[in-house]
């Protein structure tokens, strides 16, 4: 598993309007969440392939013991049936774009 970091000169200026809008060519359903400072999920696992993405504040995703550190602009794909934990690092809210795979990316 690897971050995806947002590339500007692919997808144009970072904002939550551009992420959605990437997200959803992948093929991805979309919900906006804002988790509080402290927010923590712990293990938990999914029926689909999800993605996170982060459009600010800070947020860890641990899978398989290993951390993953999620900022602005960066996403994380985990796919169905992983187990894993996540929790908002900081004093600032997570804006998250908390995205299920729904049907086959439109780019393919």
């Amino acid at each position: 598993m690897e971050v995806e970091k947002w590339d500007p000169k692919r997808w144009g200026k970072l904002s939550e309007e551009n992420m959605r809008k990437k997200l959803e060519f992948e093929g991805y359903l979309v919900s906006r969440y804002v988790y509080p400072a402290r927010t923590i999920f712990p293990d938990h696992s999914h029926s689909a392939d999800k993605k996170d993405a982060v459009i600010s504040g800070k947020f860890k995703i641990e899978i398989y013991g290993q951390a993953f550190l999620l900022e602005a602009g960066d996403m994380l794909a985990v796919p169905a049936g992983t187990v894993h934990n996540a929790k908002v690092i900081g004093a600032e809210s997570v804006v998250s774009l908390d995205s299920v795979r729904a049907n086959k990316p439109l780019g393919i």
